[in-house]
């Protein structure tokens, strides 16, 4: 499907099960959610490009390669807050930005809260962190703030997307890459994935809504 990549391992699938089961302990899921954001920022980095470089060991000078391009986490803010520390581990000099929206529960549309994006020193590549690509209307709406900032390449990580989300982006973005441990088919009336695994944030946060 278009720009989208679908991880395929082991590992992915285990720790999906964990994710899923509405009995994994808030601790059990955070975990989870860690592992599966390295797993997908694996696959999402593999690409990048490298320059060649010299650097001295205790023997001898080594030919290496490191990245060459400036790289930005964009967690969607409350879940993608999630899986920023396991890509940090794995992109130690990236910055953070932090895009906030919240679902309006009426019409299941992100209404965006918080937006401190500045007028300049956009990365060349953004990887844009949220657990689920349901409706695709968070990612719209940070796309398309990251582009008018001046951002090169986007990239999309989430855990588990549904096929209307994936395919929205693929529709309007369609040089946005996408990387995913899962895809789900259906959304249910309040635009939630099923089966899903629930409010990502909810369970990050340990945060139930109160009926």
């Amino acid at each position: 499907m278009g720009q989208v990549t679908k991880i395929e391992h082991p590992l992915v699938e285990h720790h999906l099960c964990r994710v899923r089961d509405c009995e994994s302990r808030p601790g059990e899921f955070r975990d989870a959610v860690q592992r599966l954001a390295v797993l997908i920022g694996v696959y999402a980095t593999r690409d990048l490009p490298v320059q060649s470089v010299v650097v001295r060991t205790p023997l001898a000078d080594a030919d290496c390669q490191q990245l060459s391009v400036r790289i930005g986490l964009v967690p969607i803010l409350r879940a993608g807050l999630g899986m920023v520390d396991p890509l940090q581990d794995l992109l130690p000099d990236s910055a953070v930005w932090h895009l906030g929206l919240y679902r309006n529960e009426e019409t299941a549309e992100p209404v965006g809260y918080y937006d401190k994006l500045p007028n300049t020193g956009a990365p060349n590549v953004a990887l844009v962190l949220d657990p689920m690509l349901a409706t695709g209307g968070s990612v719209d709406l940070v796309v398309r703030r990251l582009m008018k900032w001046g951002v090169d390449e986007i990239r999309v990580l989430s855990i588990i997307a549904s096929q209307a989300g994936l395919e929205r982006v693929n529709r309007d973005f369609p040089d946005v890459k996408v990387y995913v441990a899962a895809i789900d088919p259906v959304l249910n009336d309040q635009s939630f994935i099923v089966p899903g695994l629930g409010d990502a944030g909810d369970r990050i946060f340990d945060t139930p809504q109160q009926g």
